[in-house]
């Protein structure tokens, strides 16, 4: 590779071969490892990279070790004209949580509203993936995932919720969605193990150390805890999502979740919470959308402060950027490429990213 030592891009077409590649040589079917790496890709695209490609490695070490069922038996466990209940049979979350995106749309089309609550499932990416799918069918999207035990309640040193990340997307005329999408906690705890993984320490405020000290090093961060945003607002936030997506779904909540990285021996057993309202239940769609662009105007044409060039409203920063990466390439550095090689070899397979890689 042309600079083995730093962060360089890599094409989005490449990028997206091959981790569908690996997906597909790990055990996935076609369709879901299309889904999976979509969700990946599209978390690079905006600027995620904490939750795009760097996390094929751990999905497929979940995989290969029975922990994620390839092939899952995604069930109706409970429905009503508004309500779905789903047992996502320990299937890839991303998968899973698409599905029941989709199902609460159509639902919602005769319904007004649809809410699908699912257990049994696995880490499902970034939130944004789902609400943007019920954006583009002119509904508002909201969704949320529980998440292991990785932060401390406000004033505690214990991990007791997850970052527990939620979204919330809504649709526009001339402007993009306004998306809202977001971790309880001050940083996605990805964004840690990421900097664990390139071997560079993290900003201090971002979390604690098993005793409660702050730290700038990662592997001391993810012993610890991670610090929930807003202090005890996050806290709060962490707690009322972990009971929408866990304890109402019947998956595991709080410090019962399996975790994700680590070499775990458990299945994860997250909970998510899916909400899809459908705007022509209320109101004239594109009334809707262009009463949302005025109030876009006039927050980016209202006075700004001191310094400030131009105010930006939820999701404008990731457009940008996946406007500008899709054109450039995704941003990866050192180890994540180390990881996909070793995948690639591991699985056989013909592909060298040293031929899709610039530097930056």
């Amino acid at each position: 590779m042309s600079n083995p030592n730093s962060n360089q891009r890599l094409t989005v077409k490449a990028a997206t071969r091959a981790a569908q590649r690996i997906f597909e040589a790990a055990g996935l079917p076609p369709e879901a490892a299309a889904v999976v790496t979509d969700n990946l890709i599209q978390a690079d695209l905006r600027g995620h990279s904490s939750h795009g490609i760097a996390r094929v490695r751990v999905y497929c070490d979940r995989i290969r070790a029975g922990f994620v069922a390839a092939r899952p038996t995604i069930k109706v466990e409970n429905e009503t004209a508004a309500t779905i209940h789903l047992d996502g049979g320990h299937g890839m979350g991303a998968v899973v949580a698409r599905q029941a995106m989709l199902m609460c749309i159509e639902k919602a089309k005769d319904s007004g509203v649809a809410v699908c609550s699912v257990r049994a499932g696995n880490h499902f990416g970034i939130a944004s993936y789902y609400t943007m799918l019920a954006s583009a069918a002119d509904m508002i999207g909201y969704a949320c995932s529980n998440a292991p035990a990785t932060m401390a309640p406000w004033g505690g040193v214990s991990p007791m919720l997850g970052t527990n990340p939620f979204s919330m997307a809504v649709p526009a005329d001339r402007h993009h969605p306004i998306v809202l999408d977001s971790s309880s906690s001050i940083v996605a705890r990805g964004k840690i193990n990421l900097a664990e993984i390139e071997d560079r320490p993290i900003p201090l405020g971002w979390a604690i150390d098993k005793a409660g000290q702050p730290t700038t090093d990662a592997t001391e961060a993810l012993q610890g805890s991670v610090l929930p945003f807003g202090e005890h607002k996050g806290y709060g936030i962490a707690l009322m999502i972990d009971i929408l997506s866990g304890v109402l779904s019947g998956a595991s909540h709080g410090p019962h979740l399996g975790p994700l990285w680590d070499n775990s021996d458990t299945q994860q057993n997250l909970g998510f919470f899916l909400l899809a309202i459908d705007i022509a239940s209320f109101c004239d769609p594109r009334d809707f959308k262009r009463r949302t662009d005025q109030i876009i105007d006039e927050i980016k044409m209202s006075e700004k402060a001191p310094g400030i060039d131009e105010i930006l409203v939820p999701g404008e920063i990731e457009f940008r950027s996946e406007q500008y990466n899709r054109e450039h390439g995704i941003m990866v550095g050192p180890g994540v490429l180390r990881d996909l090689d070793d995948l690639l070899c591991q699985y056989d397979l013909d592909l060298n990213l040293a031929d899709d890689l610039r530097p930056i």
